[in-house]
């Protein structure tokens, strides 16, 4: 199960510790004029090393396209891509060679497979996000029209209050934790510098609001919009939970209440269904939230157990996030576009 999409998909491999990551992208559109400077711009943003509130590992995240692209457009042809891993510390991870670090993927995947890449947790490292950023960054392309905008939301007990509505979007690269309130994303900031210097970690949300898809977007049994989004979000390390529209909110109102009645432009005068009806995109904004997990490598002591179940004590060594949704919020977006382009692409064959 390593290919996300239907019909775009994106097949991925690389571990964190490895030469490499790397993707093929298959039914991707022919004569796109793809814009590179675009896609590196996007890498950027969720490449490691970035802040001090980030991991500090040095990676340039530059990508090399090996095939589909000729003459700066593309061909209709699998796209193949690499980007090479350039300041991998393995050594980092001798320690934990035998043993289970809590709340991580190395017990499951000694279970699974018999065997595992302890250097960084080989496949389970978020670092494979990677490859997934190149894609969105692809396919945000295929539909320029549609504005995909994340933010971070909260940190911890930390919220951004202000309805989306009223934030700027254009300030969430102004800071660090990409909130674009810039008073909460000061006490966020401070919050996560705090917790780093504990040698602990801290979970938050990603907001994203999803402006001009058109409506009849989605799939109406087992490929609904939020059904996918939810997939796709849902497969980012770390993630707990995913929730659109008015989402958990939702369930302590009345019928009447949720209702969201129709303007005579078929738009509606509420949007608690999210811009998504019927698991179809109505052409009102779309909106969720993503919860993040905290970290689970924590640079402190904890008792564990080892692969014959003796007894150990782990403690985390190198270079982690103390709070991962700062990147994530690149992550998010590009995994957005990514399902769009698949669901639209799905949508025009139909129409066919």
């Amino acid at each position: 199960m390593l290919t996300l999409g239907n019909f775009l998909t994106l097949s991925t491999f690389g571990e964190s510790h490895g030469i490499a990551y790397g993707g093929i992208i298959t039914n991707f559109p022919a004569g796109l004029k793809v814009g590179l400077d675009k896609i590196q711009n996007e890498l950027d943003r969720r490449k490691p090393g970035q802040s001090a509130i980030v991991t500090q590992r040095k990676e340039s995240d530059t990508v090399r396209f090996l095939s589909g692209i000729f003459e700066g457009k593309t061909t209709g042809t699998p796209i193949g891509y690499i980007i090479e891993n350039e300041n991998q510390k393995s050594k980092d991870y001798d320690h934990i060679a035998k043993a289970y670090r809590p709340s991580h993927a190395d017990f499951t995947y000694d279970q699974k497979f018999g065997i595992r890449d302890y250097r960084g947790g080989g496949k389970s490292s978020a670092r494979e996000t990677v490859n997934w950023v190149v894609a969105g960054a692809l396919a945000k392309q295929l539909l320029p029209e549609i504005e995909i905008n994340a933010y971070v939301s909260s940190v911890g007990d930390i919220f951004c209050e202000k309805p989306y509505q009223e934030l700027d979007f254009s300030k969430t690269e102004s800071n660090e934790v990409r909130c674009p309130d810039q008073h909460t994303a000061e006490k966020m900031i401070s919050k996560i510098k705090e917790i780093k210097k504990e040698g602990n970690t801290i979970g938050g949300t990603v907001t994203c609001v999803i402006k001009n898809v058109p409506a009849g977007i989605g799939e109406p049994v087992f490929g609904k919009l939020q059904a996918e989004l939810a997939k796709a979000m849902m497969n980012i390390n770390a993630a707990k939970g995913f929730e659109y529209g008015s989402g958990f909110c939702g369930a302590r109102m009345t019928g009447k209440e949720h209702n969201d009645l129709f303007n005579e432009d078929f738009s509606t005068k509420t949007n608690l269904s999210g811009g998504i009806q019927g698991g179809i995109s109505n052409g009102m904004d779309i909106y969720f939230r993503v919860a993040f997990k905290p970290v689970a490598t924590v640079l402190r002591p904890q008792e564990s157990i080892d692969s014959e179940g003796n007894p150990v004590t782990v403690e985390g060594k190198g270079r982690h996030d103390p709070c991962v949704v700062p990147r994530a919020v690149p992550i998010v977006e590009n995994l957005v576009a990514f399902v769009l382009a698949d669901l639209y692409l799905i949508n025009k064959i139909r129409k066919i």
